[in-house]
């Protein structure tokens, strides 16, 4: 939310706190501070159990400010430590004369807006007074606050608490930074991310290229009980704007999965560069990956043929015999890369260059999935195209937008590029090195940032980590994940507690640039967004599909499959 929007007019009621319904009334801001959060004393007649954890409350300040805060604790207190050494438990009488007084409920209230007296809303710089009164948010009150009025919108989900608010993110504010869905295996990261991929290409807002790790992000999306759903090249509305190119083209035969051409690698196309990510995965030491790169320099395009070559051949014999490499290190490094260099998509020459070919779709408004098929669960294979074709479309980008700077033009269309399991190119002592590290710092410099899903957050760079600009956050287990996932956010140890409460399934936290506040939402139902998805598609106006055409038409004269 800008600076400038204001709450509804009947925030609180016409006349103000009296007369606000008794039934949203929960009771008195009792203590607390700014970094803490308030504490909330309920009134006897509120049922305590009523009020779930991400729900939201509504403050009145004594000097006609409203802050909008967030439920991030309940807990049961009493005014005398006495009574929970003796209960009253079997007198009835006794429990409801102690209930309110004696006894009571507490909620833990994290302020994140303030509307000031000038109608202006604000992050949150102070605490309501002792004794003002705390509300139920009324679904009028959350949906003001999270509307959008930008069309560019995805509907996320809905609200927890009663279901019937739409939640919706910004999509022109989530693809201005990099942006990351977390959440342990088995929580529906990727039934998440479809559909939020599936948003931005609709709405033409970036291309998207999508390292499909486990071929759910092309024609099918596998689901539970082996049924199949419906994924982006399905999506009528996007169809003809998404590219599915695979490495394993047997592997997409078998699955009857539709692809425009399979992805091929030349030996003299890999570079060093290339290679280093892989010095984890391959187990290659500092002397061997600083072999790499002199074999480059002696040997040009042809070194990986000089790398595999068998013994006997007179250059690296004499490399041999001059010191300049040990055969120990050379045949090492040669039996490492053999079983990368070994799989299929990567030949001694290609029938044309097809990274330039997914270049092409990208800056011409295309997206482009890349299916693994088989080689998904090859990590060498994995990091190993990843990092090769986004060095190159990283360099293209940067060409382009600084020819555009020098020009005056508008620059390459913005790109998002989806990677699972991340924290391989983005560990504490690599993320810096790689190229995913680069994009992730430079933020929306070239246009360029990465969606990141993955499930273990705390083997991310810290530094990484704060470029995030918006964190959709599923279930996670593992303590070091939940900090990493809070790190550098305000209010994270209260935010703690509203991720510890999550269901395992279609829910999640939202935190950062796209949404005005955190929010825990139950994201929408995969089929349900697929059939209204295409429903609104339908219904769009002749004239607005029309004008898009146009306007894609300037873009691509010769490029008629572009269009809608």
């Amino acid at each position: 939310m800008t600076n400038g929007q204001a709450f509804p007019e009947k925030f609180f009621g016409v006349d103000g706190v009296n007369d606000a319904p008794d039934l949203q009334k929960l009771g008195v801001v009792v203590g607390g501070s700014l970094t803490e959060g308030i504490q909330v004393k309920l009134n006897r007649d509120t049922l305590i159990e009523g009020v779930t954890v991400g729900s939201y409350v509504t403050v009145k300040g004594q000097t006609n400010r409203k802050f909008f805060g967030l439920v991030t604790d309940i807990r049961l207190d009493s005014s005398d430590p006495a009574v929970s050494k003796m209960p009253p438990a079997d007198d009835d009488f006794i429990n409801k004369v102690y209930r309110g007084t004696a006894v009571f409920g507490v909620l833990d209230v994290k302020p994140m807006l303030v509307e000031d007296e000038r109608g202006e809303v604000k992050p949150v710089k102070t605490v309501p007074a002792h004794f003002t009164h705390a509300f139920r948010a009324t679904p009028e009150e959350v949906q003001h606050i999270f509307q959008v009025k930008e069309k560019a919108v995805h509907r996320i989900g809905e609200d927890i608490e009663t279901g019937k608010i739409e939640i919706n993110l910004d999509l022109a504010r989530f693809i201005e930074r990099s942006s990351a869905v977390f959440g342990r295996s088995g929580t529906g990261k990727t039934f998440l991310t479809v559909p939020l991929l599936a948003s931005v290409i609709k709405h033409d807002l970036a291309s998207v290229l999508v390292f499909d790790m486990h071929n759910d992000y092309g024609q099918n999306l596998k689901a539970d009980g082996n049924n199949r759903l419906k994924s982006l090249k399905q999506f009528t509305a996007i169809s003809n704007r998404v590219v599915v190119v695979t490495l394993d083209e047997d592997s997409s035969r078998k699955r009857n999965a539709g692809y425009e051409f399979g992805f091929k690698i030349s030996y003299d196309q890999i570079e060093p560069e290339d290679l280093e990510q892989l010095k984890e995965v391959l187990s290659f030491t500092d002397v061997q990956v600083n072999a790499l790169f002199a074999l480059q320099r002696a040997f040009k395009k042809q070194w990986i043929f000089k790398l595999l070559s068998e013994e006997g051949d007179e250059d690296i014999e004499e490399w041999f015999e001059k010191g300049q490499i040990a055969k120990g290190t050379f045949y090492a490094m040669q039996r490492k890369l053999q079983r990368l260099l070994r799989m299929g998509f990567i030949q001694e020459e290609t029938a044309g260059d097809f990274t330039e070919k997914v270049l092409n779709h990208l800056t011409r408004h295309t997206s482009v999935v890349v299916e693994f098929g088989r080689f998904g669960n090859d990590l060498p294979a994995y990091v190993f195209v990843a990092n090769f074709l986004t060095r190159r479309i990283h360099k293209r980008y940067v060409d382009l937008k600084e020819a555009s700077e020098g020009g005056g033009g508008e620059g390459p269309h913005k790109l998002v590029i989806a990677i699972e399991e991340a924290h391989k190119f983005l560990e504490p002592g690599i993320a810096e090195l790689t190229i995913f590290g680069t994009i992730a710092r430079e933020l929306r410099k070239y246009n360029v940032t990465l969606l990141i899903v993955d499930q273990r957050p705390s083997q991310i760079d810290a530094e990484i980590m704060s470029q995030i600009g918006t964190r959709i956050t599923c279930a996670l287990s593992d303590e070091k994940d939940i900090s990493a996932v809070f790190a550098g956010v305000s209010g994270a140890q209260q935010l703690r507690s509203v991720l510890a409460a999550l269901d395992s399934k279609q829910q999640a936290l939202i935190m950062g640039h796209a949404v005005p506040m955190p929010v825990v939402v139950k994201t929408t139902d995969y089929q349900s967004f697929y059939e209204k998805f295409i429903d609104a598609t339908m219904e769009a106006p002749a004239a607005e599909r029309k004008a898009l055409n146009a306007k894609k038409m300037g873009r691509h004269e010769n490029n008629p499959d572009d269009l809608i």
